[in-house]
């Protein structure tokens, strides 16, 4: 038996899987809210008391960079140590992964109907792959193939500066500096960068705003899903919020192909996170593609990366679950 979790700062969700029946399929699952909890341990400890079982691995995705076996979780005040958590579960292996580590982690097991293919290109047999991931935060990590099977890799790259591709995205680079001192993607390709986004947009381009829109945001704690439900809506849009979501996908297809070629990304990219399914039309335009392909001599190469989102909400914990098993 394998015990696998996604661990963040809102919620941490833990399965018990079994080796016969694969990390798609989890025996039980169980959601936490994570701030009720002193640590992970006590969660692990009430859900154990609820389903024993006796524990041959276990892996955990979480919210926050892993160094040396430790791992603190952004907007919590637990940290995890992956040694005291095998001492708990009886000296079982434990892993800490990176949330974005582990969504990589998943990325080859993915089913067809895990995924939306922008493109099916021309994958290469062995060749990298770069996954991007847009939730509350922006994530970035890669896969490399190693003879056998592919690695997942962790990286920080949403947190590179943000480099504007035209007059508008300048304007937006000059609109930010106001507030930051450092402009990096995640300020304007994530759930915190889309309030960025909306702000740009009302102030400095179409400089009006829905009343009803902004008296619900006035009201919110969390503007983002506030923003994209107004964007998207079919009837009744926010033209500020629909700009501003026009913009936040132009910018993410901009840093997926400046992904692509920073890992050289023959094997695909992958578009996880909570944020792509939510506005999967907008993606699905041309357009997308056209932006993650517009990288001067290197476009051709870029037209033979296949693109795909993923759909699975889960695919953090199913990533930890094959790590478990691995």
């Amino acid at each position: 038996m394998y015990l696998a979790g996604d661990i963040g700062g809102t919620k941490t969700i833990l399965a018990l899987f079994d080796q016969s029946a694969g990390p798609h399929h989890p025996l039980v699952e169980q959601t936490f809210p994570s701030a009720r909890y002193p640590s992970l341990q006590a969660i692990i400890a009430e859900f154990l008391a609820q389903h024993p079982a006796a524990i041959a691995g276990a892996a955990f995705g979480v919210a926050g960079p892993v160094v040396a076996g430790r791992a603190t979780i952004t907007n919590l005040t637990w940290t995890i140590d992956a040694a005291e958590l095998s001492s708990a579960l009886g000296g079982a292996p434990v892993r800490l992964l990176n949330d974005l580590e582990a969504i990589a982690q998943a990325v080859p097991i993915l089913e067809p109907d895990d995924l939306a293919t922008l493109t099916p290109g021309a994958p290469v047999a062995g060749g990298a792959i770069g996954v991007i991931a847009p939730g509350t935060g922006l994530g970035e990590a890669f896969l490399t193939w190693d003879g056998t099977r592919y690695r997942p890799h962790p990286s920080e790259g949403g947190h590179t500066t943000f480099a504007p591709r035209n007059q508008v995205e300048k304007d937006l680079l000059d609109y930010l500096h106001q507030r930051f001192s450092h402009v990096s993607y995640e300020r304007v390709c994530s759930g915190i960068g889309i309030p960025n986004l909306y702000a740009f947009v009302r102030d400095r381009l179409l400089q009006r705003e829905t009343p009803a829109v902004a008296e619900q945001l006035a009201a919110a704690t969390d503007p983002t899903p506030i923003i994209v439900q107004a964007g998207m809506a079919t009837d009744g849009m926010c033209l500020v919020a629909r700009t501003a979501l026009e913009l936040f996908v132009d910018i993410l297809a901009a840093e997926a192909g400046n992904l692509a070629l920073k890992v050289l990304a023959t094997g695909g990219v992958y578009i996880g996170g909570g944020l792509p399914p939510r506005v999967l039309s907008l993606i699905k335009r041309e357009r997308f593609l056209q932006i993650f392909r517009d990288k001067g001599r290197f476009s051709d190469l870029l037209a033979h990366v296949p693109v795909h989102v993923i759909l699975e909400p889960k695919a953090g914990l199913l990533g930890a679950a094959a790590a478990a098993m691995t």
